[in-house]
Parts: structure tokens; C-alpha cells; sequence
């Protein structure tokens, strides 16, 4: 079951006026809104994003209070991920750490860094999260990731470019403040761009050796991390291996596993995946790793994801990416 640390909410509810105890009770004013379970200092995501709705009711002013979050956040409360990033050699290092150890704090969404030309997108896909405090995932999650990195580097950072998929909240000014650049809603993508001058920026701490011994404990965090169950992990094995034939159909795979089709989707969503999301991601896994292959050809990329046609490849890549195949793999090289 996806989780999210309980001090992630907390920041998070806490700049919005609400007060969250560690024993997960929610409260606003004096009354009592909800009581989540915690356990070993998480909650589900499922709960973190009912209380994300709860503030989204009571909060018009949505990016004051992502902003807000951002800059209550103490980076030193985050253990040794957080001093991992801090003795990272440079602001490149820091987005690194960021991408790959973030699921030690929330596995509910991943961070993945996009190389485009010169530049790099820290780029934000919510992996399970539903209702109306969904907005704030991005908002607040990029703010906090920006807010952090500037309290590391050891010179002021300006992003290229912000951008959201959602619609801009009626403050969104505030959030072309705080980053300090241009900030674009109904985009394709939500993430911050930084330059490649910002990410050779050196961090103030910036200890090689130190970083490396941190990064070696996260590694092993990450292995007792229970973020793919075997459920999960045999349907996308399932869906690579019959992918050259086309897109397969849920009941397929689930006569395959030994499912019925109602068991299948039920036990599924105990992990917070559906099969949509999972044959997505498998897709998209499987062709970012040919792309590296120089031999494979973008025609035989398109076929060995199960697409009939590589204008549909290109069209669910560009969606996946923000770019082309062929530029991607062009990035690649350089």
C-alpha cells in the first residue's frame, strides 16, 4: 500500500492553518476532521490526499498555501536524505539523490529527471492520488523540491521555466515569485527546468566522500523498501512479454495469473495500481530502456511496445516525455 512519511503532511497541513499529530489526528479550529492510521511514521496515500481535499475546501488561496509549505520546510528533518543531498558536490548531484531516494519519503509519486537540450526537467508524475487536494501534489511537492535545493546550493538558483498540467489558481502570481521565472499551467508535463549552468552550481556542504557513504545507507533503505509487491511486478512481467503482440487485455493477463477478472482489478487497487497504469508504465519502461540501445530502431521501439504504428509510439512518448523518441535519443548522446 502506497504511504507518505506523516512529517510530509504535517508540513504540509500546518501551512494551511491545519494542525496534524503525529498519532495522525486532523483537526482545524478546535474541531476534530479525521483520524489516520500511522504506522512506523507513515500514512497512506490515501489518507494523505483526503487530507489534501480537506484543505483544498477550506483553502482558497491554493499557491499561498504551497508556498507557505515550502518555506516552513526543514530540510534537516528529513534524515539522512536530506544530508545526502546537502553533501551532494553540486546542485545536478542534489536533483539525483532527489529523483532516486525520493520514494523514501513518499511512494506515491515519483520524481524523474527529463534531459532535454542544455537543460534538465525535474519532472513530477503522481503514481497514485485522486480528489480535489490533487493539485496540490505538484504545487506543493515542486515548491518544497525548489526550496531545498536553494537551501543547499551555495548560489542563488533560477529555473528556466516552471510548468503544471492543472489549471492556475487564482494566486498563481505568487508562484512566479517565489520561483523567480516564468510558471505555466495546462502544460504537458508537471516539473522545474533548470539549465545546465544551475545544476554545475557547487552546494555549500559538497562532500564526495560523505555523499557516497550517505547514498551506500539509502541504497539499502531502498532495498527493504516495499514500493513494487509481487502482484505488481508479475502483471507488468506479464504485459512486457506478450507487449510485440500488441496491447493485451486486463482479462488476459488475469486468466494468465490465475485471476478472475473482478479479483484481479480488486486486488490490484489493495496496491493502489489498476492495469491501465501499470501496461502505461511498462510501455513506457521498456521503450526508454531500447531507446539506449543504439541498434534498435525507433520503428522496432514502436512494435515491441505493442503499438501498430510509430506515429502512435511517437504521439504516447512526446506524452510520457515531453519529447520526440528521436530527440530523446538524441539527448543520449551528447
Amino acid at each position: 500500500m502506497p504511504s507518505v512519511l506523516i512529517i510530509v503532511t504535517q508540513y504540509f497541513a500546518g501551512a494551511a492553518g491545519f494542525a496534524l499529530t503525529t498519532e495522525g489526528k486532523l483537526s482545524y479550529g478546535g474541531e476534530t476532521l479525521m483520524q489516520a492510521a500511522v504506522k512506523d511514521g507513515k500514512i497512506t496515500a490515501e489518507a494523505h490526499y483526503e487530507i489534501l481535499g480537506l484543505v483544498a475546501e477550506r483553502a482558497p488561496d491554493r499557491a499561498a498555501v504551497s508556498v507557505r509549505h515550502a518555506q516552513s520546510l526543514d530540510i534537516d528533518k528529513l534524515g539522512t536524505l536530506a544530508l545526502a543531498c546537502k553533501a551532494a558536490p553540486n546542485v545536478g548531484g542534489v536533483l539525483q539523490r532527489m529523483a532516486r531516494y525520493h520514494s523514501l519519503l513518499s511512494d506515491s509519486v515519483r520524481y524523474q529527471l527529463d534531459v532535454q537540450d542544455n537543460a534538465t526537467l525535474l519532472r513530477q508524475d503522481v503514481l497514485v492520488g485522486s480528489g480535489p487536494g490533487l493539485v496540490f501534489s505538484p504545487e506543493a511537492g515542486l515548491s518544497a523540491m525548489f526550496q531545498a535545493i536553494d537551501q543547499v546550493a551555495a548560489k542563488k538558483i533560477t529555473p528556466e521555466l516552471v510548468t503544471f498540467r492543472h489549471s492556475a489558481p487564482r494566486d498563481a502570481q505568487l508562484f512566479e515569485d517565489f520561483f523567480g521565472c516564468k510558471v505555466t499551467f495546462g502544460a504537458q508535463a508537471d516539473g522545474i527546468l533548470f539549465s545546465q549552468s544551475s545544476l554545475e552550481i557547487e552546494n555549500k556542504l559538497g562532500d564526495l566522500a560523505l555523499s557516497e557513504f550517505l547514498t551506500k545507507h539509502l541504497d539499502a533503505e531502498l532495498e527493504q523498501l516495499n514500493t513494487d509487491p509481487t502482484l505488481v511486478r508479475t502483471t507488468k512481467e506479464e504485459i512486457a512479454r506478450v507487449l510485440s503482440e500488441g496491447l493485451p487485455k486486463m482479462a488476459d493477463v488475469a486468466r494468465e495469473l490465475g485471476f478472475s477478472v473482478r479479483s484481479f482489478h480488486r486486488r490490484l487497487a489493495d496496491h493502489g495500481a489498476s492495469f491501465q497504469t501499470l501496461a502505461e508504465e511498462t510501455r513506457r519502461e521498456i521503450a526508454l530502456s531500447m531507446l539506449r540501445e543504439a541498434n534498435c530502431s525507433l520503428s522496432e521501439i514502436a512494435f515491441l511496445t505493442g503499438f501498430s504504428e510509430q506515429s502512435a509510439f511517437n504521439r504516447a512518448f512526446k506524452r510520457w516525455t515531453n519529447e520526440t523518441p528521436a530527440n530523446y535519443r538524441k539527448s543520449l548522446a551528447k
